[in-house]
C-alpha cells in the first residue's frame, strides 16, 4: 500500500494548484488555514468544493459555523500562505494579527484575494478529509494573478508568449 501512496503523492506534486486560504467566522470563532484542495463544482447554481483535513481546527470551525470564505491568494502573497499554513503559530498564534482583512459574515476576505463567500450546503467524511460543498453567496474578484503550488514550492503563473 505504501508504494501506491508514494506514487500517488509523487504524481500529485506534478499537478499545479492555486494557493487558497479558507476562512470562517461565527459562533465557533474566526479561523483560517492554507488549503490547496479547492475547485469549482457548478455554475448553475454557483458552488465550490474544498477539502479540509478531518479533525483539524479549520474543519471543526467550518462545520460549527456553517459558512466559509475561499481566498485565492495573489501571486506575491507568499507570507500570507505561510502564515495560514501555521509556519508562524508559535510566535503569532492569531493568524489574522496584523493582516488588513475585510470582515464578512462568512469569514475574512484577505487583501487582494479573489474571494468566494459560501454557506455550507453539504459535507462528507471521506478517508482523511472532510469534503465541504459551498453554495456561493458572494464573489470579490480582485483580478490578480494567483499564487500556485507545484513540486512542493510556490510558483507564479505567466502566459506563454506565442511567436
Amino acid at each position: 500500500m505504501n508504494a501506491a501512496r508514494d506514487a500517488f503523492l509523487a504524481a500529485m506534486r506534478q499537478v499545479a494548484a492555486t494557493v487558497t486560504v479558507v476562512t470562517t467566522d461565527g459562533p465557533e470563532g474566526r479561523m483560517g488555514a492554507t488549503v490547496s484542495a479547492f475547485t469549482s463544482l457548478s455554475a448553475d447554481p454557483p458552488m465550490v468544493l474544498v477539502c479540509l483535513k478531518r479533525g483539524s481546527r479549520i474543519a471543526r470551525a467550518v462545520a460549527a459555523n456553517g459558512v466559509f470564505t475561499v481566498n485565492v491568494l495573489p501571486e506575491d502573497a507568499h507570507e500570507l500562505a505561510r502564515r495560514f499554513a501555521g509556519v508562524f503559530d508559535d510566535e503569532t498564534p492569531d493568524r489574522f494579527h496584523g493582516t488588513d482583512f475585510t470582515a464578512t459574515d462568512f469569514g475574512p476576505v484577505l487583501p487582494r484575494a479573489t474571494a468566494f463567500t459560501c454557506n455550507v450546503e453539504q459535507s462528507y467524511h471521506h478517508a482523511t478529509h472532510e469534503i465541504c460543498i459551498g453554495a456561493v453567496t458572494g464573489i470579490s474578484n480582485a483580478g490578480e494573478q494567483p499564487r500556485t503550488y507545484l513540486h512542493g514550492a510556490f510558483h507564479v503563473v505567466r502566459p506563454k508568449q506565442l511567436l
